[in-house]
């Protein structure tokens, strides 16, 4: 397996664990450290191991079901680090129906003694496709 493909088998499991609600799964696929961080679309940069577990632990108890699903990703490597760009399609359903969504998802990984470690998830709220472009911020 070349190293591009061990990134994006990590970043598989990655979605996979956020699909299947599964916070061990989870757990397993970052880096251990007080300085890790993640930024959940619509909320603040989150620091730290502790915080960062914390906040799938809330997701994970507060979702019904799920699937998010990446698609035009990219790898990129330099050295002991690499990062994926990705699409997220978020699809939810509950009782009050389903909802697709989007966002632009960027997994920063770090090479370690036991492979490669998740050290930064963001993901941002794409707009949906058709919608007006936002209107520009005057200064």
């Amino acid at each position: 397996m070349s190293v591009e493909e061990e990134i994006l088998e990590v970043n598989r499991r990655f979605y996979q664990a956020l699909s299947d609600l599964d916070l061990e799964a989870m757990t397993g696929v970052w880096l251990e450290e007080p300085w890790v961080r993640c930024v959940h679309p619509g909320w603040p940069m989150l620091s730290g191991w502790d915080d960062v577990m914390e906040s799938w632990n809330r997701i994970f108890d507060n979702t019904a079901k799920h699937q998010v699903s990446p698609d035009n990703v990219s790898v990129r490597l330099f050295g002991e680090m690499a990062w994926v760009l990705c699409r997220e399609r978020i699809a939810a359903s509950s009782s009050a129906g389903s909802l697709v969504s989007f966002a632009q998802g960027t997994n920063l990984f770090l090479t370690t003694a036991s492979g490669w470690r998740l050290v930064l998830h963001h993901a941002s709220v794409l707009p949906v496709e058709g919608s007006p472009e936002p209107a520009p911020t005057v200064h």
